[in-house]
């Protein structure tokens, strides 16, 4: 990721060197940008590294259908798309819905809605997870004191709070950090905590702010449907489903032993 991030500050510092930032072009930035420089012929090298970047980016979508066959196995979508292919081990049926489902969608939609649409909901996923990780590290349950957990709960608010008041600013106009004492993780840890987290929360923020607000209404429809999904089929199906493995796995123990008893 440290790779990645130099790389990409390095692209982008290129390009605001080859081409002024009001005068990069949305849609076609590098090709225009080396255009604007007299190397025409690069921009066919441009297109030819997009096309092979999103090749590479569908075929690792394609590596995560796996991941569908373990919901299934939960009962959060029916377990008909957890059946693995008994030649190839692959979860067939879950590739399939995939497949078939993104075909469709692909089909009926404009590029700039699903990009917008998977820009928000991928930014928003990144924030949540720093979120995440300040929580982790700052907040123990039964063991935290009830000062820390209110301090915790009002540096996320201003933390939050005030990435959304940045980005609101630069939307709309577009020309302190109190840290206490902190658990050591025990098994992992993220560096320059909290810092690090509350950057990634303010730089993410940042980006759903320059997105257009078309994006936050199909982004909400979709959140308050899947909350739907999992509130009215998701809780009760995997709540049943872990009662159930519960009974097994207690069978199973009373059967073994059943089996040593008999044996003595």
């Amino acid at each position: 990721m440290s790779i990645i991030t130099v790389v990409c500050c390095l692209m982008a510092l290129s390009l605001s060197m080859m081409q002024k930032y009001t005068e990069i072009d949305p849609n076609a930035a590098y090709s225009m940008a080396f255009q604007s420089v007299g190397m025409k012929w690069a921009k066919y090298l441009v297109a030819l590294g997009a096309l092979k970047g999103m090749t590479t980016v569908l075929l690792v979508g394609a590596l995560g259908q796996a991941r569908y066959t373990h919901i299934a196995q939960a009962h959060m979508i029916p377990p008909w798309f957890a059946l693995v292919h008994p030649k190839t081990g692959t979860p067939i049926n879950a590739t399939l819905l995939m497949t078939i489902s993104s075909g469709l969608i692909a089909f009926f939609s404009s590029l700039d809605v699903l990009a917008s649409l998977l820009s928000v909901s991928t930014v928003f996923i990144f924030m949540m997870m720093a979120v995440a990780l300040l929580v982790r590290r700052y907040y123990v349950r039964e063991v935290t004191p009830g000062i820390n957990q209110l301090k915790l709960v009002i540096f996320l608010l201003v933390i939050i709070a005030s990435s959304m008041g940045t980005s609101a600013y630069w939307g709309l106009r577009p020309n302190g950090w109190v840290g206490y004492v902190q658990r050591t993780p025990k098994v992992w840890g993220v560096p320059l905590v909290p810092w690090l987290p509350s950057w990634s929360v303010a730089i993410n923020i940042f980006l759903m702010g320059s997105l257009g607000p078309p994006a936050f209404i199909r982004f909400g429809i979709c959140t308050v449907a899947m909350l739907v999904y999992y509130i009215l089929v998701g809780v009760h199906a995997t709540y049943d489903m872990a009662h159930q493995q519960q009974k097994l796995d207690a069978l199973k123990v009373k059967n073994e032993d059943e089996d040593k008893e008999e044996k003595a």
